[in-house]
């Protein structure tokens, strides 16, 4: 009713007097402002409405034509709620977009590491089984291994090949004193380090050391990437959710929301048109972002789509334990030459015991201790990738729908008849709408545009960065001249997604799949000190043959997730 009584005594282009000195009895009026004020300020005790109208002399937005409703207190009260309001409202748009990535970056950072936590067990139960005299001091290479990889995942700067080398090089003098010559005595410190030399001087383990160093540094760059492109997505919508916007902007969203109260349009709603201008003007240097956003999701979803094969971490972390298993029956073959050849070079001599170059049936891994699950509809980390991108792209123009999302979102005038254009109730609101972008506010006739916001330049900046190097993990991979076929498929080491792919050679071997299966029982024989959270989680889960439903789909979370609750969102995520 308020409504009506205020449009049918305001004749667009009349000046009336405002609704505080009007029509109503003057206590009456000043009520009805000051609840209005006080709901619309957020200001419980709020003082400062006039008993009756003002000049407005001292108001610097709200100008009126003849006397106001607001003073200057008030003004300045409508001017903080306004920024308020435009902040609550950009994290309502990005409210949904900010959840996916930010609940995806926590998933999968916390999926690669249980993915190395089953692959370090893998190689710590291949060498409790098959190589048990040297195994327990094995243990400790491995665990430098798999801990060295887990940082690199997680940003340290360690160089791959350093420790790849820095395992095989401590590996040797194991291989040496306890397969090569069988009960002969530990080796000195002198000679250790000998034999760690001159393992990489006689390329004692063959090609592996190098496909090993291939496969982990390719499948580990291109989980290192990806994770600082989930952290960096995190970034920008944080960086825009709380943008502090411009004196300019501060007083064309005051005038637009607010400055109707002042001449007692309580309930009147702005133009369309206008709230669009208006928004193109605050918003310009953030829509600024939207093709940066937008390359990065296809940036983004070009990786995912080559993370298969040597680029894909579950895939070669799982089978390394095989690569390694290869490498010292590879030693184990030349052992005899292998023998009198390091016997030179470091200076020993004395009787040397061999293995037979035959390879006896313990050192195969016994089909018990690799039991294949199989479930249909398993899901892997390959598959959520691309479930995260199909959901990313349905975000791709966030930042130019801006404008729009908010003006909808406060109740603006869709039709621009009888609306507030910033100084009266107007028939039909004839200015040209601007376009999006900061070169286009040059005829933006509601607010001035200055330079470009410094934190939204350096956001841009940083998206440039990923994009390139998404770009750069996702070049096609050539094959390398003067290489066979055979000799780059052994060395790539390529599989599809969802193959089993044989982590190594002979009879016997049993095939294993390429990646962790989150709602199987993780059917290697693990050890239980090491995992004991996920692994029972996922045993009591397959044997009870229990359904976990999904929670949906993604404060930026560069540290680590705390592992109980982490573990807790994978599965239930993963089980969707």
């Amino acid at each position: 009713m308020l409504a009506g009584c205020v449009l049918a005594n305001r004749s667009p282009g009349k000046e009336m007097k405002p609704l505080c000195m009007s029509w109503l009895a003057p206590n009456e009026a000043k009520q009805k402002i000051w609840t209005k004020f006080r709901v619309e300020a957020l200001q419980p005790g709020a003082r400062g409405v006039p008993d009756g109208p003002l000049s407005g002399s001292d108001l610097q937005v709200c100008l009126p034509k003849g006397s106001t409703c607001c003073s200057r207190k008030m003004e300045e009260k409508y001017q903080a709620t306004a920024r308020l309001n435009m902040e609550q409202l950009l994290q309502s748009a990005s409210m949904e977009l900010k959840f996916l990535v930010i609940q995806n970056a926590a998933v999968f950072q916390e999926a690669f590491e249980i993915v190395v936590r089953h692959a370090r067990n893998y190689t710590n139960t291949m060498f409790r089984n098959h190589y048990q005299n040297m195994g327990p001091r094995a243990l400790k290479f491995v665990g430098e291994l798999f801990t060295d990889i887990s940082l690199y995942i997680l940003g340290s700067d360690i160089n791959v090949n350093d420790m790849i080398n820095e395992f095989f090089d401590s590996l040797f003098p194991l291989v040496y004193s306890h397969l090569i010559n069988p009960g002969f005595p530990d080796p000195s410190m002198e000679m250790t380090e000998c034999l760690r030399v001159a393992r990489r001087d006689l390329r004692i383990f063959g090609n592996y050391p190098k496909t090993m160093m291939t496969q982990v540094s390719k499948s580990l760059q291109a989980t290192r990437v990806f994770l600082q492109a989930l952290n960096l997505g995190i970034e920008v919508i944080n960086t825009t959710d709380h943008l502090k916007f411009s004196k300019d902007c501060g007083r064309a969203l005051l005038k637009m929301w607010y400055c109707s109260h002042c001449q007692g349009l309580l309930l009147a709603k702005p133009c369309a048109g206008y709230c669009s201008v208006v928004m193109q003007g605050c918003l310009a240097s953030v829509v600024e972002i939207d093709n940066y956003w937008r390359e990065y999701i296809r940036s983004l979803d070009g990786l995912t789509k080559g993370m298969h094969g040597v680029y894909d971490m579950e895939h070669v972390l799982l089978n390394l334990f095989s690569m390694i298993r290869d490498s010292i029956m590879y030693v184990q073959k030349s052992g005899g030459k292998l023998s009198a050849t390091v016997s030179r070079l470091c200076g020993r001599s004395q009787q040397r015991k061999y293995r037979s170059a035959a390879y006896p049936e313990d050192l195969f891994i016994d089909k018990k201790v690799l039991k294949l699950a199989r479930i249909e509809h398993e899901e892997t980390l390959s598959s959520r990738r691309r479930e995260l991108i199909m959901k990313l792209k349905s975000h791709g123009s966030f930042y130019s729908s801006l404008p729009e999302y908010i003006c909808s979102h406060r109740s603006a005038v869709q039709n621009d008849t009888l609306c507030w254009n910033g100084q009266e109730i107007t028939e039909r609101y004839s200015h040209p709408v601007v376009r999006n972008g900061a070169k286009a506010q040059a005829g933006n006739h509601e607010m001035k545009m200055k330079g470009p916001e410094p934190v939204i330049s350096q956001i841009i900046d940083k998206l440039k960065h990923i994009n390139q190097l998404l770009k750069g993990m996702s070049v096609p991979r050539q094959k390398t001249p003067d290489k066979t076929t055979d000799e780059d498929e052994s060395e790539s080491g390529d599989c599809d997604d969802e193959d089993d792919c044989s982590g190594a050679s002979g009879n016997g071997d049993v095939r294993v799949k390429n990646q962790l299966r989150f709602l199987a029982e993780l059917s290697y024989d693990l050890d239980m000190d090491d995992v004991p959270s996920n692994k029972q989680l996922l045993n009591q889960q397959s044997k009870d043959g229990s359904a976990v439903r999904s929670l949906g789909s993604g404060s930026t979370l560069v540290g680590r997730v705390p592992v109980a609750a982490a573990v807790v969102v994978v599965f239930l995520i993963l089980a969707h």
